[in-house]
């Protein structure tokens, strides 16, 4: 059997995004900003696929921009805040440790043109606390960036209540909301956030496509420059197929989510429930409840993760250790570490990303196979040897 539990990583396009790309390409093919007839068809779907955006998140089209995706949509907003903030003498940006490395590695290039880095801490649930933004924002503040849904342990953040304190002191907060738009309702007024970064790839869309919210007033600086394109805050002719494809693939996501986070969860907590039963000395990461529809992380004791995913594709399985976008990497995930795992566990980690096509049959072969795979990495781990022979103890 062949399983896909990497969905936090890029999801398969719906066929309805595909249809809508395909057809897009073949047949609105012009320049949006060319004056004849065939850009003007380019630039009415283009109005059209921006309001559509708009009406989804609850905002006005002019607050959308379509941008390559996440990262490029988090790189503008914190750069433009950060940049608007320093013309004010305010210089210090408040995060929180388990942001994406989008956001991690621009705030890292901020420090070093001489920013203050505030990155808020998260208890073992995984939940940064709002008491805690509130102590860390003064009259230096520029700008506030915590993530709607963390890509890795899936924990949702109380954004809406950070918001309102963002806003009494007169603060802009921004939110990654990779992991989130098409998977929970997402509404930026309801939020009160003042950006907002999604990607499509995450929802059934194409790959590099996104759009990066700024709100009626947020500062915006161009990255890219060199045309007019997005109202001037974005050169480059726009990618009009694949955003065709992004619209099509939010509209249907947002339309089946009632049903799709109820077919989750239950297989979510089928899939919890499971591991704990079968497998001694492990642990499930971030908060049981409070977390994304359809993820599932652990920490095994005794296993090097990369050993894990390798045998685990060996039975069909797709998985991931922690976030995508560092899994070259031999360093334990940042956010596990910031949750409280230490080093030999967080190399031990799983995780299980499920979509709305992942069936019972597939969460009973996960369960089936990845008891297997642990204990078959443990057999040869000279860690696991240790903790049996009681030579180290157990921390799970």
């Amino acid at each position: 059997m062949f399983v896909y539990a990497d969905h936090a990583a890029t999801t398969r396009m719906l066929p309805i995004a595909v249809q809508a790309y395909t057809k897009t390409a073949d047949l609105i093919f012009g320049n949006p900003s060319s004056l004849h007839t065939v850009g003007q068809r380019a630039q009415e779907l283009l109005t059209s696929c921006r309001e559509e955006v708009a009406a989804i998140l609850g905002a006005s089209p002019r607050e959308i921009y379509f941008t390559s995706g996440g990262s490029e949509s988090d790189n503008q907003a914190l750069l433009s805040a950060a940049y608007a903030g320093a013309k004010k003498g305010k210089k210090k940006i408040v995060s929180t440790a388990i942001e994406h490395h989008a956001v991690l590695h621009t705030l890292k290039k901020l420090e070093k043109e001489g920013f203050e880095i505030v990155l808020l801490p998260v208890g073992e649930s995984g939940i940064v606390s709002a008491d805690d933004a509130r102590r860390a924002i003064d009259r230096d503040t520029a700008l506030v960036s915590v993530m709607l849904a963390n890509n890795e342990i899936g924990t949702i953040q109380p954004v809406r209540e950070i918001a309102e304190i963002c806003k009494a002191c007169g603060v802009p907060l921004h939110t990654d909301a990779v992991q989130a738009v098409g998977h929970i309702p997402v509404n930026v007024n309801e939020l009160g956030c003042d950006y907002l970064a999604l990607s499509a790839h995450k929802f059934g869309g194409p790959k590099g496509t996104g759009v990066l919210y700024a709100r009626t007033g947020a500062p915006l600086s161009p990255l890219i420059e060199g045309g007019a394109q997005e109202r001037n805050k974005r050169a480059g002719t726009e990618d009009l197929p694949s955003i065709a494809g992004m619209v099509a693939a939010l509209k249907a996501s947002v339309a089946d989510m009632d049903a799709s986070c109820a077919h989750l969860r239950k297989l979510q907590r089928k899939l919890i429930e499971g591991i704990e039963a079968r497998i001694s000395h492990c642990s499930l990461n971030g908060d049981r409840a409070n977390r994304l529809p359809g993820n599932v992380s652990f920490c095994f004791e005794g296993v090097e993760g990369e050993a894990l995913l390798l045998y685990l594709d060996d039975e069909g399985i797709c998985a991931s250790s922690g976030s995508a976008c560092t899994s070259g990497s031999l360093d334990p995930s940042h956010v596990l570490l910031a949750i409280g795992r230490v080093h030999d566990v967080a190399h031990g980690s799983l995780r299980l990303t499920l979509g709305a096509e992942n069936t019972e049959e597939e969460v009973d072969y996960l369960l089936e196979k990845i008891p297997y795979v642990v204990q078959k990495v443990r057999s040869f781990s000279p860690v696991w040897r240790d903790l049996q022979e009681g030579k180290r103890k157990f921390i799970l």
